[in-house]
């Protein structure tokens, strides 16, 4: 690892969890920028299967920001 990036690291990790974790995000967002990538005919399949159980009322979405926090309160 680059000096840079150890001083970078080093001084992210001293931010509060809540910064830290946006920048977790940003980071990874990044990674994809401008990326283009082939799903899989099963992933597709797969995807199409899931879309047709919530439009038919098969299944019950749930809200991401419900999910995390359940998610989280289970890890504790």
């Amino acid at each position: 690892m680059s000096p840079k990036a150890e001083n970078v690291v080093s001084s992210a990790l001293r931010l509060p969890r809540q910064d830290r974790a946006f920048l977790a995000e940003k980071l990874l967002e990044s990674l994809d920028e401008g990326e283009t990538f082939e799903i899989s005919d099963a992933w597709r399949t797969e995807i199409q299967r899931r879309r047709q159980e919530l439009k038919a009322g098969q299944v019950k979405a749930i809200p991401g920001d419900q999910v995390f926090d359940e998610i989280s309160r289970e890890l504790r």
